[in-house]
């Protein structure tokens, strides 16, 4: 029996962020005769994603840090874990994670690959200098939307490029007549319409922008409710924003969730509102549970979702534009059930997870072969 190709991912941390929530939804389908999948994160309150890991047979640790500083400080820890383990080949996900990674690689002589989440442009300029001044110790980097490709090749040689666009489980993300309860857990009426989201509370979501388009939604129709799924830094200052609608039972925060089926499934429309993205792991979940889409055309999302077939796009920051939207979907039932429909057979042709892992396995076939 050959020996199996050990990788191991390196990132920030594993809470529910969209790069973190790929790592144990790839390893349900990799191949574990061939591969042994390694894990090291640095945020120890960031660890949703550590079960999931663990119950799919990958091997997690934490090497405890607190800032970027300290991660880049972890790069001897790295480097120990890479010489004891016999790691082939790290795989690095997220800037501060990458830098230190592929420093510990370089250390070790092992290769190294990294996957750009986002739109390398959009980073703080420190971030954006840290990195340039390793990026040229990655044997590849893997963009998960074409936008990220774009802005990657202003500075990277399209040899070291490899596109691999971001991929959701359609078999586990299905939408299901079953009532796990949560709404009336919630206290959502059973004939009212629900417009949800899922994401990290940070400015890059434009949340307040979400809570504007369901006031103003709330202010013509009262057979509709609003779910904020998720966590983050901004939490305090929108659950502020949101009190009036909170208050009339209209808004409902649904907190940090491993599990975010049972609210896409009561979703009938997903609103994303961000100014930027990557090519956003829950949009791709919704679309895959058949929710009609209304998003902001950001990074990927264009890739994803075809404006008027799959979903209705506009501008980031046109509020109004998005409030139309959401209002023509929540009157129209045949373009909403339409546009649903749509976005699932549109993940199931092109974004599939199973496709996304074979084409990581040859990947990680072709570039570990260098280190042994």
């Amino acid at each position: 029996m050959s020996q199996k190709i050990k990788v191991l991912h390196v990132i920030k941390s594993l809470g529910r962020g969209g790069a973190e929530m790929l790592l144990p939804e790839t390893l349900k389908y990799h191949n574990k005769v061939e591969f042994e999948f390694h894990y090291i994160y640095f945020l120890p309150w960031k660890n949703q994603m550590v079960e999931a890991i663990k119950n799919n047979g990958g091997v997690v640790s934490c090497f405890e840090a607190s800032n970027n500083i300290q991660i880049f400080q972890k790069v001897p820890s790295l480097v120990r874990y890479i010489r004891e383990q016999g790691i082939n080949l790290v795989h690095c996900h997220l800037p501060w994670a990458g830098i230190a990674g592929r420093i510990a690689a370089k250390l070790t002589g092992v290769p190294v690959i990294y996957t750009e989440h986002n739109n390398f442009s959009r980073y703080h300029s420190l971030t954006k200098f840290a990195s340039r001044l390793t990026i040229s110790l990655n044997q590849l980097i893997i963009p998960v939307s074409r936008d990220a490709e774009v802005a990657l090749k202003k500075f990277v040689s399209p040899e070291k490029i490899k596109l691999i666009l971001n991929g959701v489980d359609t078999g586990s993300f299905r939408k299901t007549s079953e009532d796990a309860g949560f709404r009336s857990k919630l206290e959502i009426p059973a004939d009212n319409l629900v417009v949800a989201t899922a994401a990290v509370f940070r400015e890059q979501k434009r949340l307040d922008n979400f809570l504007k388009v369901a006031e103003g939604v709330c202010s013509t129709n009262d057979k509709v409710s609003f779910i904020i799924v998720g966590d983050g830094p901004e939490k305090e200052k929108l659950k502020v924003l949101a009190e009036p609608l909170r208050s009339q039972g209209k808004v409902h925060f649904a907190g940090l969730q491993e599990n975010v089926k049972p609210y896409f499934n009561m979703a009938d429309v997903y609103l994303m509102t961000s100014d930027f993205e990557g090519l956003p792991i829950a949009l791709l979940e919704a679309m895959s549970m058949s929710c009609a889409i209304v998003s902001t055309a950001v990074g990927g999302v264009p890739e994803v979702v075809e404006n008027g077939v799959s979903g209705l796009l506009c501008d980031a920051g046109d509020v109004v534009a998005l409030e139309k939207n959401v209002n023509l979907l929540l009157q129209d039932k045949e373009k909403r059930t339409t546009l649903a429909a749509n976005a699932r057979e549109r993940v199931e042709q092109r974004f599939s997870m199973k496709n996304m892992v074979q084409k990581l396995e040859v990947v990680y076939k072709q570039y570990a072969k260098y280190g042994v």
